[in-house]
Parts: C-alpha cells; sequence; structure tokens
C-alpha cells in the first residue's frame, strides 16, 4: 500500500494546509493507503511524496489540492 507523508514548514505556519491535504487524502482514498502522516520541517518547504516520491513541491509549483490528489491517486 502507498505512504504517504507531507512535510511542511513549521515557521512559515504551512501547518493548516498540511492537515487539509492529510484530510483530504485520508477522506479520498481511505484504507487504500497506509498512511498519511505529517512532518515538521523549515525553510519554507511544503513536499508531498508517495512511497517517497515527491508528487508536489511548493518550491515547482503552486499549491494546488487537485494536482495533488491526482498524482497520490496514480500511486494508489
Amino acid at each position: 500500500m502507498t505512504r504517504v507523508e507531507i512535510e511542511y514548514c513549521v515557521p512559515c505556519g504551512h501547518l493548516d494546509r498540511a492537515i487539509d491535504t492529510q484530510r483530504t487524502l485520508l477522506e479520498l482514498f481511505g484504507r487504500q493507503v497506509d498512511h498519511v502522516a505529517l512532518r515538521p520541517g523549515d525553510g519554507g518547504v511544503f513536499v508531498v511524496r508517495a512511497d517517497g516520491e515527491p508528487v508536489f513541491d511548493k518550491a515547482d509549483e503552486a499549491y494546488d489540492i487537485e494536482a495533488i490528489t491526482e498524482r497520490v491517486r496514480e500511486r494508489v
């Protein structure tokens, strides 16, 4: 099963966005994923990984929950 990790910048205040992303992924994929883990970070990071591979990085593109869910769906 797929393991999803959301690394977010604590000092930047990305916790709410990380929780919203986690909730959305759990609501959509539920038991189809092993876990959706939150990983605190810094330096402006907001990266979503599926099985260790980045599927979204805020440094490369604007936050888009629909794009994130589609990319995770491809891994589930």
